[in-house]
């Protein structure tokens, strides 16, 4: 029986990501806020070793795990690494003990530890970090795919900067690509022929390791083959489908379940958003989880078209979190349908993208006088709160007094979508202000 020497190289090597992880700095893709260039933060952190506790918020394969540990080799840093997924309070408070000793390596610099995961620690193992955290005893990094403003307690959020990290680009992944054909001890003795790579960055879905997975299911596919390996959209797109995934909530079909789940509810379709509802129960998703992402939709894609639509979404997340499952699927699911059966409006997102945009342009317009507050004599004397009108002094609880910043006045950031509740609040709207809405 012939053995294709290849593959059995390939079995004994770790997969294609892991061996074209970047080592050093200049070796990583993507982030350019955060790492490339002069200015950036954390680039700046690195450069002058002035490292502080810090969680990386942002989908798989973005480079959350890489980032860690560049910083802590370049800093030549101890470097603990526990996973939420396994590790409890003893394991935290093992590591602290070793790390209160700083070894000769990190020069007396606080080690860091890195945490995976980090939204998976309970109340109880993320406040047996606080103590450490606190007096430097080590350097937190941790790496979430959850906001850590619903996962991470507040005394521990209050003492790390929150890092967002972004899918890759095009470009990135073209980057990515190139270099594994060109660098990878494998693929670079193969006979590799890209022509078409829109299939392979759009599974990929901005996901580093993802992209190069599948560019190894792809090249593993040819095994055997007389010929080039020839990767085009139909190849990709037949090997995609033959290895394709069961929903794992922790793996990459989560963020395609999820997205699908809420862009069947913003595009009115009950029918959908519940089949992929079941999706992710049937899959062992966290109820807490969807009904948070219920929770945003009823705000983002609902809006003031239904304005109850928040208030049930809220009260899903109050239940959902008292009954658990299975009972859970029930109010999940009747507040999915009433997402999804109701009238759209991103009108009040839109209002506060734009405001975030103009405050960005300039954050130091200065507030009226007569908007201010006056609790001290000295304020009243310097014309605070002088001229301020008093709206429900005035007929209809309505004053016409500008409340904009000086060169902002007229500035209408809220236009109201076409739909019953906010044709009502629209008239109102042009009652009061008939120079801004026409």
């Amino acid at each position: 029986m012939n053995t294709d020497t290849n593959t059995v190289q390939s079995t004994m090597l770790p997969p294609l990501p892991e061996r074209m992880r970047p080592r050093e700095l200049s070796e990583y893709v993507g982030q350019r806020h955060l790492v490339v260039g002069d200015g950036c933060i954390l680039r700046n952190m690195i450069t002058s070793g002035n490292l502080s506790s810090f969680i990386l918020w942002g989908p798989p394969g973005v480079g959350k795990t890489t980032l860690a540990g560049i910083i802590a080799t370049t800093l030549k840093r101890d470097f603990y690494t526990l996973s939420a997924v396994s590790a409890g309070v003893k394991d935290v408070r093992e590591v602290i003990d070793r790390a209160k000793g700083r070894s000769v390596f990190s020069q007396g610099a606080a080690p860091i530890l890195f945490i995976d995961e980090i939204h998976r620690f309970n109340k109880s193992q993320q406040d047996a970090l606080l103590g450490a955290v606190e007096n430097g005893t080590i350097v937190l990094i941790g790496a979430t795919t959850e906001n850590p403003s619903f996962e991470v307690i507040t005394p521990l959020l209050s003492r790390c900067q929150v890092f967002v990290l972004k899918s890759l680009e095009v470009d990135d992944l073209q980057t990515l690509l190139d270099r594994a054909l060109r660098e990878d001890v494998l693929l670079k003795e193969k006979d590799i022929e890209v022509n078409e790579t829109e299939a392979l960055f759009r599974y990929s879905g901005g996901d580093a390791r993802k992209l190069l997975n599948i560019l190894e299911i792809v090249v593993d596919s040819f095994a055997g083959k007389a010929g080039p390996i020839v990767i085009d959209n139909k190849t990709v797109t037949d090997c995609i489908q033959e290895n394709i995934a069961i929903y794992d909530k922790d793996g990459e079909m989560h963020y395609d379940i999820i997205s699908a789940f809420i862009k069947s509810i913003r595009g009115s379709d009950p029918n959908a958003a519940v089949y992929y509802l079941a999706r992710m129960l049937d899959g062992g998703e966290d109820p807490l989880f969807i009904a948070r992402r219920l929770c945003l939709s009823a705000s983002e894609d609902v809006g003031l078209a239904n304005p109850n639509a928040l208030l049930l979404a809220n009260a899903c997340f109050q239940v959902v979190h008292q009954i658990g499952m299975p009972e859970a699927r029930i109010p999940l699911a009747e507040v999915t349908v009433y997402l999804a059966s109701s009238p759209k409006s991103n009108a009040s997102y839109l209002a506060v993208e734009k405001a975030l945009a103009k405050v960005k342009e300039d954050r130091m317009k200065a507030v009226p006088l007569y908007l201010r507050n006056a609790p001290t004599k000295l304020m009243e004397d310097l014309g605070y709160s002088d001229g301020y009108k008093y709206a429900h002094d005035y007929p209809g609880h309505f004053v016409d007094l500008e409340f904009m910043p000086k060169g902002l006045e007229g500035t209408v950031f809220y236009e109201p979508a076409p739909n019953p509740h906010e044709d009502r609040l629209k008239a109102y709207l042009k009652s009061c202000w008939p120079k801004y809405y026409l």
